[in-house]
């Protein structure tokens, strides 16, 4: 009897380890990609515990980076990835970004009315299906020195002073400098500069470099930029989260939407054609629209969310969502006779 008891018992601890085995083994797993913040450790465990699952998570650092990833034939395995709207039409383009069920992401009621009426951010919806929910953003605005500036400044134009010519920290980007330029000068439409107008916007922007003391990339770098070159104004392109670096740097500073309004970045999650499980898919975005989650994107990123006004943005301020522009080469090709130093004469 002990040995037959010795044996089922035995039977039954191996059972228990291949029962243990096959459910890790069969473990869901739900692949996100997304920009650094956007999927914090902790805040993915709790999801993994909630749902039972695992979450891997692949950080990328350009739009370039995340096209490659997203292009990569049969190689793809991501459900749900985070994206820009002025980017979003692409993926929609090449089927990679799928239309919603809203009604798996209730969590949307929770955003603010500029968020819930997604039919007036452009690119959000096509042919009446909606293929991405706003997750976070930043106005491009603009930061200024108090002791330069008793009065806020009202307007772009002021980085054009030739008052200011050093002072000035620009945003290196080829494509929505020329947006910038365009919506300063009062075109139409900023995303779409016919044929005849992009000599002058070139021309305009040479005049800018000459003010421009550097250009910088990330946000970090446009603080030690500041902090060290008696900058008078700083083209804000991570918008409220700079002001923040700025300020705990010890930076007496001041942040304003100017009169021609910001241009704004606003990343959103869609769901991919690759994903084996969308229901999951929509749920993770679900999970960001909590309140814990969106407000620690803001405490630990400085990004705001889209649940609450940043103290920043006044309701009066008028926010400009980036789109997709008329020619991205163009507009590259330009740029890079800009940045090489060539006058205007050549333009």
């Amino acid at each position: 009897m002990c040995k037959i008891f010795k044996f089922t018992h035995q039977l039954f601890i191996f059972m228990l380890l291949v029962s243990n085995s096959v459910s890790v083994l069969a473990q869901e797993t739900l692949h996100i990609l997304a920009w650094p913040g956007y999927a914090d450790a902790d805040l993915v465990q709790t999801f993994e515990e909630r749902y039972k699952v695992k979450v891997e998570v692949t950080l990328i650092d350009s739009d370039d980076t995340m096209w490659k990833r997203m292009t990569a034939g049969e190689d793809v395995k991501f459900d749900v990835f985070a994206v820009n709207t002025a980017q979003l039409q692409r993926y929609i383009d090449v089927g990679i970004s799928i239309p919603l069920t809203l009604s798996n992401i209730p969590n949307t009621k929770k955003q603010l009315p500029r968020f819930r009426n997604r039919a007036e951010i452009p690119g959000l919806i096509r042919n009446g299906y909606e293929y991405a929910i706003p997750y976070t953003y930043s106005e491009m605005g603009l930061i200024y020195d108090r002791k330069v500036f008793p009065i806020p400044p009202d307007s772009f134009a002021l980085m054009w002073d030739k008052r200011f010519q050093g002072r000035v920290l620009m945003y290196e980007n080829s494509e929505h400098n020329f947006s910038l330029a365009a919506l300063t000068l009062g075109l139409k439409n900023p995303f779409h500069i016919p044929d005849t107008d992009f000599n002058r916007l070139s021309g305009y922007l040479v005049e800018l470099r000459r003010n421009v003391r550097t250009y910088y990339e990330k946000p970090e770098e446009a603080t030690t930029l500041f902090m060290q070159n008696n900058i008078a104004l700083l083209f804000a392109n991570y918008g409220s989260q700079q002001l923040t670096l700025l300020q705990d740097a010890g930076a007496d500073i001041g942040y304003v939407i100017p009169k021609e309004g910001a241009l704004a970045w606003l990343d959103c999650w869609s769901v991919t054609r690759f994903s084996k499980n969308v229901d999951l898919a929509e749920s993770w975005i679900n999970y960001t629209l909590e309140a814990q989650v969106s407000q620690a994107l803001t405490l630990r990123q400085g990004l705001p969310n889209t649940l609450q006004d940043p103290p920043t943005l006044n309701k009066a301020d008028k926010i400009i969502w980036l789109q997709q522009v008329e020619n991205s080469l163009k507009r590259k090709l330009l740029w890079d006779k800009i940045m090489s130093g060539e006058t205007l004469s050549e333009f």
